[in-house]
């Protein structure tokens, strides 16, 4: 069997490890050349951690790894810091690591178990048989300087993996677009020096006062990176009225206006320049697999509603992909087939869609009623007032936003953290939703 990746980020290199560590031959292509800048809170939660841990990625703090013992949220004139909680399934503890050494990093732990990475590869589109059938891809070949050189090289491969970022042209170019009835959001992010720089929490501002004190649309986000310098940014939901109608970047620099001046988030100490990405939500391209192919990480809007996090579900989700297809390999292997069977490719990758939705349907469709919520800025205050002044109900808020359980786990959170989730329908992750009928002329 031979697996075709497109996109080297968390979901593409994690995918691109397990496979290459069983002895499935894989190839990623990959449009930038490392290291390169991706736009993110470059925050990692535990269940993050998880995921490095079990690829086996050393993560020591000399190697540019900072480590962070939980959350320090601020709202309504409240601090409250709050540990990430002990569990058996996760770790106790955090990591923020910048995007530009993060993904170069993944990259070359796939490498190193035998991955095929080729950089300055631009996947244009998918290639298909006659019925339809994912089959391989289009690869633009772009020089040093990331200009297209004129030459396209065509990949076959057994199995295609779409792990190339909310933008997916992979996915575009086989008709699965984006969904209207999902929610979206949009970060905006820069550095700067700053004595914060080796913080031991993840801080996140729940309200954003500007330097006038009047509350700013959306959530933001303190992190200390451990090289002299901090991210700072923002987030907005879709279900903001403010939404697509600001300038993020100005936000930015009002909320930050009104910090304390011994933080240095000044534009004399601002390091690169304001960054902007969109963050798809709550699986918002479906269906996540079509014959031949599969959605992983961003490309199938694997970002929680809850919190804007998706590296942890993009590493998920490539590992769940590749575990699905080492098993179609080993099937392959034990018949005596020189190639897999497309049937029972299909079938496990249908497998692999299952998966997604039971881990994370239910917790999706929460979140998206919590994205519907926050975009109301007179019920959020309300729920802040309640659940500020509760440290107890908050822990159990960051475990819920976090998707922190021990599964089975016996404590009160994990089971009320069952309950909720046991209440809701997951979401769906395999088709579009339907089109309204056409209204008939005179109806």
């Amino acid at each position: 069997m031979d697996v075709l990746i497109v996109g080297a980020g968390p979901a593409g290199s994690t995918a691109a490890h397990h496979l290459a560590r069983s002895g499935v031959p894989v190839t990623v292509l990959e449009k930038t050349r490392f290291p390169r800048e991706k736009v993110c809170g470059d925050g990692l939660t535990p269940r993050a951690v998880r995921e490095i841990q079990l690829l086996g990625l050393p993560h020591a703090a000399e190697d540019g790894w900072r480590r962070n013992r939980g959350l320090r949220l601020i709202a309504g004139g409240r601090t409250l810091e709050l540990p990430w909680p002990d569990l058996d399934g996760f770790p106790d503890y955090g990591l923020v690591r910048t995007r530009l050494g993060f993904d170069e990093a993944l990259a070359a732990h796939a490498r190193s178990a035998g991955a095929q990475i080729l950089e300055g590869h631009s996947v244009t589109e998918v290639l298909t048989d006659d019925a339809g059938r994912v089959v391989g891809a289009r690869a633009h070949l772009l020089d040093e300087a990331g200009k297209k050189t004129g030459e396209t090289r065509d990949f076959r491969a057994d199995v295609v993996l779409a792990a190339d970022g909310n933008s997916t042209r992979a996915a575009v170019s086989r008709g699965l677009a984006k969904r209207d009835d999902r929610p979206l959001g949009v970060a905006y992010r820069t550095y700067f020096e700053s004595p914060r720089h080796e913080d031991d929490w993840m801080e996140g501002w729940l309200e954003l006062p500007g330097a006038d004190g009047k509350p700013l649309p959306g959530y933001g986000w303190v992190f200390g990176v451990g090289d002299g310098t901090c991210n700072v940014g923002l987030g907005i939901l879709n279900s903001s009225k403010e939404f697509g109608r600001l300038d993020y970047r100005q936000v930015l620099r009002e909320w930050t206006a009104g910090m304390p001046g011994e933080w240095g988030f000044a534009e004399e100490n601002q390091v690169g320049p304001i960054r902007g990405a969109a963050l798809p939500m709550g699986f918002n391209r479906t269906p996540h697999v079509v014959p031949g192919m599969a959605l992983l990480g961003d490309a199938g809007g694997m970002v929680s509603p809850f919190n804007g996090e998706g590296i942890s579900y993009a590493m998920e989700s490539g590992r769940f992909a590749a575990q699905h297809l080492v098993d179609a390999a080993a099937a392959q292997r034990a018949a005596g087939r020189a190639r897999p069977e497309e049937a029972d490719v299909d079938r496990r990758l249908g497998a692999y869609a299952d998966r997604v939705r039971r881990e994370w349907g239910s917790h999706f469709t929460l979140g998206r009623a919590f994205a519907a919520l926050i975009g109301h800025p007179a019920a959020m205050r309300a729920a802040l007032a309640t659940g500020m002044p509760v440290p107890p109900l908050m822990r159990l808020v960051v475990r819920l936003l976090a998707n922190l359980t021990d599964r089975p786990g016996t404590s009160l959170p994990d089971a009320a953290i069952r309950v909720l989730e046991a209440l809701v329908p997951a979401t769906s992750n395999t088709a579009p939703p339907r089109p309204a009928p056409a209204a008939r002329p005179g109806s």
